[in-house]
C-alpha cells in the first residue's frame, strides 16, 4: 500500500536521523566522492602539490610511496571498522539482555555511532578512490595533495576511535540509556503538545459527528500504528464529505483485516478513496518514537520491572527509572491535552482521533511498578515522592486527587509485606501530599 507524501517524508526523516544505513552511508559517500575529484583536480592542476611541504610528503615524484600509503590507511581502517562492529555488535547484546529488547532503538539512533560508522567507511572510500590516480605508468604521478589529506584523516580516526570507546562506556550506563530515552519522550511530548497547560484548562468539548459511522475500513497489512497524517484526513474527509474516527491509536498494534476506522457515507467511499485514506497512517513492524509517547514509557517501565525482579534485584535502577518517569509525567501534565476532534469546515467535525488520558499514562507508567515493588521499600518510597513531585506542579484538583488516589493505593498493596516502619514513613509521605493538595485548595 503505497503511503501519502508527507507520511513518505516523516518516515524518510525519522529513517536517516536513525539507522546504521543512510547517515553512514552519506558520509562514506562524500569522503570516497572528496577523495576522487581531489586527485582528478590535482592532475588536472599539478601546481596543487607544491603547496605540500617537502617535511611532511618528501616523495612528491614516487608513485609507489603513495600507493603504499594509501593502500596500508585503507586496510588498517577497514581493521577498525571490525573492531569497531565488534564493540557495537557487543554493547547492542549486553543492553539487550541486561535491560530490555526495545531500547535497542536508542542505541542504533545514537549519532556519535553513525558518525563513527561513517567516518571509518568514508576514509576507507576515500584511499579505495584516490589510489587509482597515484600511477607510474603512462607518465609517474603522485597527487601529493590528496595522499596528504589521507595521512590527516588517519590520526581523525584514531581520534574518533578513543571517543567511540569513551562514549560506548557511558552509552550502556543505565543511568545514560534511561535519561536518553526520557529526553527523546520529552520531545514527542513537545511536538503532539506544543501548547503550555492553562490554569484550570478544561477539556475538550465531545464533538457529535452528524451521522452514524457504519462504514469500516479494515488494515491492509499488520503492524503497529508509527504515524498518523491528521491534516491528510482531515483534508480527504472533507473532499469526500465524510466523518471518520480512528478505532486504535499511536503504538496500537493492527492485524489486517481488522477495522481500523469508522467512516460515515459509506456509498462515497470508493477503493480509492479507502486506499487513500489508509495512505495517510504509517504502519510497521515496531514501534517508534515519531509520535508514540508511550513506547518511550513502556521502554522506562521495562528496565524498571528487570531490575527489581528476584533474578537482578536491583532496586537502584528502579528508582531510577522512576526519577525519570515523574520528569515525563511533569512534561505531560504541564502541556495542554493533545487534540481529538478535529473539524472542516470549522463547525463541521471531520476526524476523531484517539488519545490516552492521563489516567491512562499514569497507569503505564507506574502501576506495574508498584505491584512488583509492594515489598521493597525504597521503590515504593521514590514512587509516593514522585507522585508529590507530580502533584506539586498541576494546579488541576481533578489529576491531584488522582495522584493521590494512587497514593492510596500504593499503601495498601504495600500493606502486609513491609515492616511497621516503612508503612509509617510512607503514611507520612502521603500525608505531606494530601496536605500540600488541601492547602493549594
Amino acid at each position: 500500500m503505497a503511503k501519502s507524501l508527507p507520511v513518505l517524508f516523516r518516515s524518510a526523516l525519522y529513517a536517516f536521523r536513525g539507522g546504521f544505513l543512510i547517515r553512514p552511508f552519506v558520509i562514506a559517500l562524500t569522503l570516497g566522492a572528496a577523495g576522487a575529484v581531489l586527485s582528478s583536480l590535482e592532475e588536472q592542476t599539478p601546481a596543487i602539490g607544491s603547496f605540500v611541504p617537502e617535511v611532511l610528503f618528501p616523495s612528491h615524484a614516487d608513485p609507489q610511496v603513495a600507493q603504499a600509503i594509501l593502500t596500508d590507511i585503507a586496510t588498517s581502517i577497514m581493521t577498525v571498522v571490525a573492531i569497531v562492529f565488534a564493540i557495537l555488535l557487543m554493547t547492542l547484546t549486553l543492553a539487550s539482555t541486561q535491560f530490555s529488547p526495545r531500547i535497542l532503538i536508542s542505541f542504533i539512533r545514537d549519532r556519535v555511532t553513525q558518525w563513527t560508522l561513517g567516518v571509518f567507511l568514508g576514509t576507507f572510500c576515500y584511499c579505495i578512490a584516490a589510489l587509482p590516480a597515484a600511477r607510474s605508468l603512462p607518465y609517474p604521478f603522485v597527487p601529493v595533495a590528496t595522499v596528504m589529506g589521507a595521512m590527516l584523516l588517519a590520526p581523525v580516526c584514531v581520534g574518533w576511535l578513543i571517543y567511540f570507546i569513551h562514549h560506548i562506556s557511558n552509552a550502556i550506563s543505565v543511568n545514560h540509556i534511561v535519561d536518553r530515552i526520557r529526553r527523546e519522550t520529552e520531545l514527542v511530548i513537545d511536538e503532539v503538545m506544543p501548547d503550555q497547560r492553562r490554569p484550570l484548562q478544561l477539556d475538550e468539548a465531545v464533538g457529535a459527528f452528524p451521522e452514524k459511522l457504519e462504514f469500516l475500513i479494515a488494515s491492509r497489512q499488520s503492524g503497529y500504528i508509527r504515524v498518523v497524517d491528521i491534516q491528510r484526513l482531515r483534508s480527504l474527509a472533507n473532499a469526500y464529505r465524510v466523518c471518520l474516527r480512528l478505532e486504535r491509536r499511536v503504538g496500537h498494534f493492527v492485524p489486517e483485516g481488522v477495522a481500523l476506522m469508522k467512516v460515515s457515507r459509506g456509498d462515497r467511499i470508493t477503493e480509492e478513496c479507502a486506499l487513500q485514506l489508509l495512505a495517510a497512517i504509517d504502519i510497521g513492524p515496531a514501534r517508534t518514537m515519531q509520535q508514540d509517547v508511550e513506547f518511550g514509557i513502556v521502554q522506562i517501565v521495562d528496565i524498571a520491572l528487570r531490575a527489581i525482579s528476584p533474578a537482578v534485584n536491583d532496586p537502584t535502577t528502579a528508582i531510577t527509572c522512576v526519577d525519570q518517569l515523574s520528569c515525563i509525567l511533569i512534561r505531560w501534565v504541564g502541556r495542554a491535552p493533545p487534540r481529538r476532534y478535529f473539524y472542516d469546515p470549522p463547525h463541521v467535525l471531520r476526524v476523531v482521533i484517539p488519545r490516552i488520558s492521563f489516567n491512562g499514562l499514569l497507569d503505564l507508567a507506574f502501576e506495574q511498578i508498584r505491584h512488583y515493588s509492594v515489598a521493597d521499600a525504597a521503590v515504593s518510597l521514590r514512587l509516593m515522592r514522585a507522585l508529590g513531585d507530580i502533584a506539586s506542579t498541576v494546579g488541576e484538583p481533578t489529576i491531584r486527587l488522582r495522584l493521590l488516589d494512587r497514593g492510596k493505593q500504593l499503601i495498601a498493596g504495600c500493606a502486609g509485606h513491609l515492616q511497621e516502619g516503612d508503612l509509617e514513613r510512607l503514611r507520612q509521605r502521603l500525608s505531606l501530599l494530601e496536605s500540600g493538595i488541601a492547602m493549594e485548595d
